[in-house]
């Protein structure tokens, strides 16, 4: 987490946020858009890490299973993202065949990634976004608890950690600027902030304190497995859609995780806790 991001969720949170209050196209458009943007910056790092990624063959595969995602029943889901892997497949067999490259298995590996990744699990946003009577409650909950939790460990991290707490390295080689002390923060604040949301929307608390807890811990993994693509890639930022700010991808490597993590503990978790009040 660093002054970037804390920035960027500040402009872009809102926005977000009006938009999944809206729903249907006002949600579909700009989430797609910016899942768009980050997956068009993923094949510039997999071009990068020498590997082939073509813009004109992913960005459409993940804008097909978005679209499923955000207006088909979950079976069409599996039927597209299946016949978006075996065309990607083909795809890659074919260069091999034509003697185009000789790291072919890589290549689709890299593909599927950038398909799963931004188009199957980014898309659980508008999974969670339809779910019947609660959906618009949890999908706030989602939203606001990854980003209490990205600028409590900064703030944590950059104020506190010096001077009162010290300051330990949480991810040295991946990104530096990270500490145990503001991960902790962030998700002592995380989960705080998803606790405070559950009680003025009135859902389920426990729940929620469940949720707040899962996305705040697991949400850095994100982080940081973009951290990993951009290091061998050799990259500092993944793009730059928010000019000195980055990339899409830079600023939606948690997000892309909560929305799923939350969906999943809505779902299976959530029938099997008490009701909320």
């Amino acid at each position: 987490m660093d002054l970037n991001r804390a920035l960027v969720a500040l402009v872009v949170g809102p926005v977000l946020i009006v938009a999944a209050y809206l729903g249907g196209w006002y949600f579909f458009v700009p989430l797609v858009l910016v899942l768009l943007a980050a997956t068009s910056e993923y094949t510039r790092m997999i071009t990068a890490m020498r590997h082939h990624a073509p813009r004109a063959l992913l960005m459409p595969a993940v804008g097909l299973v978005l679209t499923a995602m955000a207006w088909a029943e979950y079976r069409v889901v599996s039927l597209v993202v299946f016949l978006a892997i075996l065309a990607l497949l083909v795809y890659c067999l074919w260069r091999f065949e034509r003697g185009l490259t000789t790291d072919a298995a890589s290549d689709w590996f890299a593909l599927v990634t950038g398909l799963v990744l931004l188009g199957w699990i980014g898309g659980h946003f508008f999974l969670l976004r339809r779910l019947p009577d609660d959906g618009l409650r949890w999908t706030l909950v989602a939203m606001l608890t990854i980003w209490a939790a990205d600028m409590g460990a900064y703030g944590v991290g950059s104020f506190l950690t010096g001077r009162v707490l010290g300051r330990h390295a949480l991810s040295p080689r991946l990104s530096p600027k990270k500490t145990v002390e503001g991960y902790i923060g962030g998700i002592i604040i995380g989960t705080g902030v998803a606790l405070a949301v559950a009680a003025i929307l009135d859902v389920s608390l426990l729940l929620a304190g469940i949720c707040g807890l899962a996305v705040s811990v697991l949400g850095l993994f994100g982080d940081l497995s973009i951290s990993l693509l951009k290091r061998e890639a050799g990259m500092k930022d993944s793009g730059t859609l928010f000019a000195s700010h980055g990339g899409a991808l830079d600023r939606l490597d948690s997000l892309i995780w909560a929305g799923a993590i939350v969906y999943y503990l809505v779902v299976y978790l959530g029938p099997l806790l008490p009701p909320a009040g």
